[in-house]
C-alpha cells in the first residue's frame, strides 16, 4: 500500500502529463480525497455490520439486558472508531518528502493525528458513558425482577466522572504536549481545589454507600424530612441528590449527604406491615369522673359490648366486697366500677370487634424468604399487632385516654377515614357514660355565663 501511494501513484499522475511538484500535489490532494472516502466507507460498513448482524443475534437471544446496551448503541460507537484510525495512520503517507509545501509538513501531521487523537478519546468517553447507562438500566431491571433494593446508580456516575476526569488529562496531554504523568503530577498540587469544587459530589458518594449499605432507603420508599419539607415517596438517587415526590404532587430535592447527617423517617416498615399506627387521645374533664351508681349502670348492662363485661364485673366486685365484708353504704369502701374505666374499657372491647383476622406464613417464592399474609377475617384495625388503651397522666387540659391501635391498611386516605370514623364514634358516646370533653372556654361559652 504505501509503495502504490509513494511510487506507483505518482507515476500514474505524471503519465496523465502532470510533472514536477505539481504532480506531487495532485499526488496529495488524491490521497486526501481517497483517506476521507475510505473512512466513510469504513464507517458505513462497521455500522451496518454492528447494527444488523448484531441486531439479529440479540434478537435470537432470549435475554433482554442485551437489548439495553443495543438501544443504547453502545457497540454503533465503535464504528466511529475505524475511520479515525485510517486517518491517523494514512495521513502521513499523502505528503511527500523533500517537496515545498505551503505549510510546514510534519507540523499540519502531527496537528491532523493529535485531533484524531483527541476525537478517538471522546468516542471511547461516549461509549463508555453509553456503557454505564445501559449498565445502570439493566442492573434496575434484574434488581426488579429478584426484588433488590441496593441502588447502583451513585456508583455509576462517580465512574463517569472518574473516567471523564482521566480523559481530560489525556485531552490536556495532547494539547500540552506533555506526558499524561506529568499532568497527573501536577493535579497533587490542585487536590484542594477538586476538593472543593467536589465536595457535595465527595458528600454524596460517602452518603450514598453509606444508605445502600444500611438499606436506610431506596427509590419507591415512603420518607418524611420535615426540616427539608420532603414528605413523600423517593423516586430518584443520584449521586449527589435525593428527589421526593411529595403528596400534593410537588418534586423536594434533598442533599444525599442530608440524609446521612439529618434525621428523616422511613415509613417503608409500616408499608410492609401492612398496618398503620393509630396514636391519639381525647381529654376528658376531671370533673365529671365518678362512681358508677345503679341507673348507670343498669344502662351499660344493655350496650352490646359491655353487657358480658359488666355482667362478669359487678359479680367480681360483689364477690370481693362480701369476702372483706365491706360497708356499701360508703362509695369509697370497697370495689366499684367508674364510668372512666368502664368508657376505656367500652374502646377496648370496641376496637376489638373490630379486628381483621390475619394469618402470616413464611415461605420460599423464587428462591427467596417472604411472608405472605392472607386476611381470614375482615375488619379495620389488626389483631396481630398491639391493641392497648391507656389512661396517661392528668393535665391542665383534663385526664388523656390515648388509643393504641393498628388500622389494617397502609394507604393514606383509607387510613384518615379509619381514624376518623374511630373518633366520631368516640367522642359521640362520651357523653353516654356521663363524663365530658375537655375543652377551653371560648367567648361564646363565658357570654352564657353574662346572660
Amino acid at each position: 500500500m504505501e509503495q502504490f501511494l509513494k511510487a506507483d501513484l505518482l507515476n500514474a499522475i505524471k503519465e496523465l502529463g502532470i510533472e514536477g511538484s505539481m504532480a506531487h500535489i495532485v499526488r496529495t490532494v488524491v490521497i486526501i480525497f481517497a483517506i476521507g472516502l475510505i473512512s466513510v466507507l469504513a464507517n458505513f460498513i462497521t455500522k451496518r455490520i454492528i447494527t444488523k448482524y448484531l441486531r439479529i443475534i440479540i434478537k435470537k437471544t432470549k435475554n433482554e439486558i442485551d437489548d439495553i446496551y443495543y438501544e443504547k448503541n453502545v457497540f454503533s460507537l465503535l464504528s466511529h472508531i475505524v475511520p479515525a484510525l485510517i486517518i491517523y495512520f494514512f495521513v502521513p503517507m499523502a505528503f511527500s518528502n523533500g517537496i515545498h509545501y505551503p505549510f510546514e509538513v510534519n507540523k499540519a501531521i502531527a496537528v491532523v493525528q493529535d485531533l484524531t487523537y483527541i476525537y478517538i478519546i471522546i468516542i471511547i468517553l461516549q461509549f463508555i458513558n453509553s456503557f454505564l447507562s445501559a449498565t445502570n438500566l439493566a442492573y434496575a431491571k434484574i434488581s426488579e425482577k429478584k426484588n433488590i433494593h441496593l441502588s447502583i446508580k451513585g456508583y455509576i456516575q462517580v465512574l463517569k466522572i472518574l473516567f471523564i476526569i482521566i480523559g481530560i488529562i489525556l485531552i490536556a496531554s495532547v494539547i500540552l504536549d506533555k506526558k499524561p504523568d506529568t499532568i497527573f503530577a501536577g493535579l497533587g498540587a490542585m487536590a484542594a481545589i477538586l476538593l472543593l469544587i467536589f465536595k457535595d459530589t465527595i458528600l454524596g458518594f460517602v452518603a450514598g454507600v453509606q444508605l445502600s449499605a444500611y438499606n436506610m432507603m431506596k427509590v419507591g420508599d415512603w420518607i418524611s424530612m420535615p426540616t427539608r419539607n420532603a414528605d413523600g415517596t423517593v423516586i430518584d438517587i443520584s449521586l449527589s441528590t435525593v428527589k421526593v415526590q411529595n403528596f400534593d404532587k410537588t418534586i423536594t430535592t434533598i442533599p444525599t449527604y442530608a440524609l446521612v447527617t439529618e434525621s428523616f423517617t422511613n415509613w417503608e416498615g409500616m408499608q410492609n406491615s401492612g398496618g398503620r399506627r393509630i396514636k391519639r387521645s381525647i381529654y376528658i374533664d376531671l370533673n365529671t369522673v365518678k362512681f358508677v351508681d345503679e341507673v348507670l349502670l343498669e344502662k351499660f348492662k344493655k350496650i352490646d359490648v359491655l353487657s358480658e363485661y359488666i355482667s362478669q364485673k359487678v359479680k367480681e366486685i360483689n364477690e370481693y366486697n362480701s369476702q372483706k365484708n365491706t360497708n356499701n353504704l360508703e362509695h369509697i369502701n370497697g370495689r366499684k366500677l367508674t364510668n372512666i374505666g368502664t368508657f376505656r374499657k367500652y374502646i377496648e372491647l370496641y376496637l376489638q370487634s373490630k379486628l381483621a383476622l390475619i394469618d402470616e406464613k413464611q415461605t420460599f417464592i423464587n428462591g427467596k424468604l417472604t411472608t405472605v399474609r392472607t386476611v381470614l377475617k375482615e375488619g379495620k384495625f389488626l389483631s396481630n399487632q398491639t391493641l392497648v388503651v391507656r389512661q396517661l397522666e392528668p393535665t391542665e387540659k383534663g385526664l388523656p385516654i390515648e388509643i393504641y391501635a393498628f388500622a389494617s391498611t397502609t394507604a393514606w386516605a383509607e387510613f384518615e377515614s379509619i381514624q376518623s370514623d374511630l373518633f366520631d364514634h368516640i367522642l359521640a358516646v362520651v357523653p353516654e357514660f356521663e363524663l365530658r370533653i375537655f375543652q377551653n372556654p371560648s367567648g361564646q361559652d363565658f357570654k352564657r355565663l353574662n346572660s
